[in-house]
């Protein structure tokens, strides 16, 4: 059975710094490119970030490019993303998905997807 299950949200000032976690089970990790989306509140589900099977091709949203890194430990079945100068726009509900094959954030190419983590952003 496919899990992904997200942790690290909450809530941060703005220029903070939150590291979100997905931890993966019921496949092999390794296998799959990934992706973080986020949903704010009225606005519809976006892409924010992929990352290939081995780690060695990432992409990023234009809004978060220079201050969210994404990364995986298949060893530990994780995937992260470190999001740092946090602004109030960033927040939203995060969440992880495994991608069928490769590519970027192609939100219909995505299979499986976790049950989100808070991010709050404010003062």
């Amino acid at each position: 059975q496919v899990q992904l299950v997200e942790s690290g949200g909450g809530l941060v000032q703005p220029g903070g710094s939150l590291r979100l976690s997905c931890a993966a089970s019921g496949f092999t990790l390794g296998y799959y490119y990934m992706g973080w989306f986020r949903q704010a509140p009225g606005k519809e589900r976006e892409g924010v970030s992929s990352i290939s099977s081995s780690g060695g091709l990432t992409y990023y949203a234009d809004s978060v490019k220079g201050r969210f890194t994404i990364s995986r430990d298949n060893g530990k079945n994780t995937v992260y993303l470190q999001m740092n100068s946090l602004k109030a726009e960033d927040t939203a509900v995060y969440y992880c998905a495994r991608r069928r094959g490769r590519g970027g954030l192609e939100e219909t190419l995505y299979d499986y997807w976790g049950q989100g983590t808070q991010v709050t952003v404010s003062s």
